[in-house]
């Protein structure tokens, strides 16, 4: 079987089993028509590595596109014993989490003030983006989760929304607070005034649905208009970090009202979407007052007993 056959099959099969595999399907097509153009029939270490190591890419980079191709070497060494799988450690990066940026309420509030003025000559593009960085931020939601709503995912009268098939494969459904419900009403009633039939939750100004990379380049403006990042700068506290900071507000509530975190943790996990509740325990460690709020409380469960 040639490669780009075997790796339709891979794809296929894995797929079946509920994996999504949007970037290890690109990466793959990429590995593919390489070993193609360095005729090679078959998966060599020699040929996986001098793929995943070109001079553009850095050791995160490296890492990840070798450990895509060893799990597709796994798969067509089955059927093609000419086939070797890279060993794990040759191209060895230990990946660390980037440190949460966590915005204060003012800084939360001037971002939905510059999303209210950005130019728009319906009204609805100003609307889209303010309702979002909002929802964003009481949520905890990942952005590509509000960007791939559909109208019949938010459920206004139940007061839920459903996010379909996550980063993980899972859907989910969330409870809404009443003051959340009324922003999305009128974020309705001006999407339906213009857009009455769009399939689409959130939609530009052409009645489109949105995409994750527009939506993180209009977000670098928005922060540079309020001097979250200086003009020109590429580093700085990101969208992401919303997700960060309603986790963090969250445990830092629980703790402080004495609620039984650790019993109540899987409740954040799955809320947030997380696969394994590892994922949320993270924030604990994360972040300076946490940690030290986690270890007053194992202290004075220490002295209880």
């Amino acid at each position: 079987m040639r490669l780009r056959e075997a790796l339709e099959e891979y794809l296929k099969v894995r797929r079946a089993l509920g994996f999504i595999l949007a970037e290890p399907s690109r990466l793959l097509h990429k590995f593919v028509a390489y070993a193609e153009q360095e005729g090679a029939s078959f998966i060599t270490t020699d040929l996986a590595l001098r793929w995943a190591v070109q001079p553009d890419r850095e050791p995160a980079q490296r890492a990840r596109y070798l450990s895509v191709v060893r799990k597709f070497a796994c798969y067509v060494s089955a059927s093609d014993a000419r086939t070797e799988i890279p060993p794990h450690g040759l191209l060895p990066h230990r990946y660390r989490r980037v440190q949460p940026y966590l915005y204060t309420d003012e800084e939360i509030a001037r971002l939905v003030r510059a999303a209210k003025r950005l130019p728009a000559p319906l009204g609805l593009r100003a609307a889209t983006y303010a309702t979002l960085l909002g929802l964003l931020a009481v949520t905890g939601m990942r952005v590509s989760e509000p960007v791939g709503l559909n109208r019949d995912d938010v459920d206004l009268s139940r007061g839920i929304l459903t996010v379909r098939r996550t980063k993980f494969g899972k859907s989910r459904i969330l409870p809404l607070h009443a003051s959340t419900l009324e922003a999305l009403r009128r974020y309705v009633d001006l999407r339906d005034r213009l857009f009455p039939r769009v399939g689409s939750f959130f939609v530009n100004e052409r009645g489109s649905r949105l995409t994750v990379s527009i939506v993180e380049t209009t977000f670098v403006k928005l922060s540079r208009q309020t001097g979250l990042r200086r003009p020109g700068e590429s580093h700085g506290p990101r969208i992401h970090d919303l997700r960060h900071r309603f986790a963090v507000q969250t445990l830092l509530r629980w703790y402080r009202q004495n609620i039984d975190v650790e019993r109540h943790l899987p409740e954040l996990s799955a809320y947030l979407g997380h696969v394994h509740v590892a994922d949320t325990y993270w924030y604990i460690s994360a972040v300076p007052e946490l940690l030290k709020l986690a270890t007053l409380r194992l202290e004075r469960r220490g002295k209880v007993r």
